[in-house]
């Protein structure tokens, strides 16, 4: 992936939006350092769609988890004694 400063990014940005929409990213960096990446948008859109709820009905959630160690955080924030 080619990487340009801001100087040479402001030059030929238009060549490099050209290389960018076939395909080819690159990096705009300051001083050497990496700032943007520069991606067509349509090669955002191949990516896979995240998968929301992908373990639904396998795993379960006890009924107490909003309270699970509730007396050991109590006690370590100097509440009672542990049991």
């Amino acid at each position: 992936m080619q990487t340009v400063n801001i100087h040479e990014a402001k030059t030929h940005l238009s060549k490099l939006i050209e290389q960018a929409v076939q395909g080819e990213p690159f990096v705009i960096a300051k001083a050497g350092k990496p700032l943007v990446k520069v991606v067509a948008l349509n090669s955002l859109e191949r990516s896979p769609p995240k998968r929301l709820g992908f373990l639904a009905g396998q795993i379960e959630v006890p009924a107490d988890f909003d309270s699970l160690g509730a007396a050991e955080i109590e006690q370590l924030f100097g509440g009672g004694d542990l049991p």
